[in-house]
């Protein structure tokens, strides 16, 4: 028999199946097609996973770390995807996304609702060490997409190098190993006309 507790539990995994259909800007890296939302989730867990060695002190808890990427975008059911450099969508962006949480977050039962929205909150607030580094991957992520992909969303939208550093600013704070490696690959983007050199 099913509890309303276990019916809603079903409810909110059954809701985020929609994640699925939620493109964003970034190609896969064989340009075949834009990757979705929750590939997007899967595959920034396991860049985590393969970089938190890299972290450095206070080194992250990585289950927290893994957790909070999971659960960061699904708000993109309700708000949509915003693209990184477009400056208009980013002026609602917040409002969007805290009234999904609200939404989305509110189908599981409350303790474990509010304990889930806790993280989303924590990942966006980008304060403790694990959502330093969280955020810092997930804007690692499509670097290395862009890159490995020929430009890809970068070429399309015109992006130019100085944007890109700003974006991917938070991988310094987290690491000077990966930020190292992260600002040679946009010195090489540049050089093979991927990003535009300004």
């Amino acid at each position: 028999m099913l509890t309303d507790h276990l019916t809603r539990q079903f409810a909110f995994v059954t809701e985020i199946d929609r994640l699925k259909s939620v493109l964003r800007q970034t190609d896969l890296i064989d340009g075949s097609r834009r990757e979705n939302t929750a590939e997007h989730s899967w595959h920034v867990c396991v860049l985590a996973m393969a970089l938190h060695e890299h972290a450095e002190a206070p080194r992250p808890d990585l289950d927290r770390v893994l957790r909070m990427l999971l659960l960061h975008d699904v708000v993109e059911i309700d708000a949509g995807d915003t693209f990184a450099y477009d400056t208009v969508g980013y002026e609602d962006k917040a409002e969007r996304e805290a009234a999904a949480a609200r939404r989305l977050f509110g189908l599981l039962p409350v303790e474990q609702g509010t304990a889930w929205r806790a993280l989303w909150e924590e990942f966006e607030a980008g304060v403790t060490p694990e959502a330093r580094f969280a955020n810092a991957v997930d804007r690692l992520l499509p670097v290395v997409q862009n890159f490995a992909a020929g430009g890809g969303s970068w070429t399309r939208h015109g992006v130019a190098r100085s944007q890109v550093l700003r974006r991917v600013e938070p991988v310094r704070d987290v690491s000077g190993t990966l930020w190292a490696y992260v600002a040679a690959l946009l010195d090489r983007a540049v050089e093979r006309g991927f990003l535009g050199d300004a």
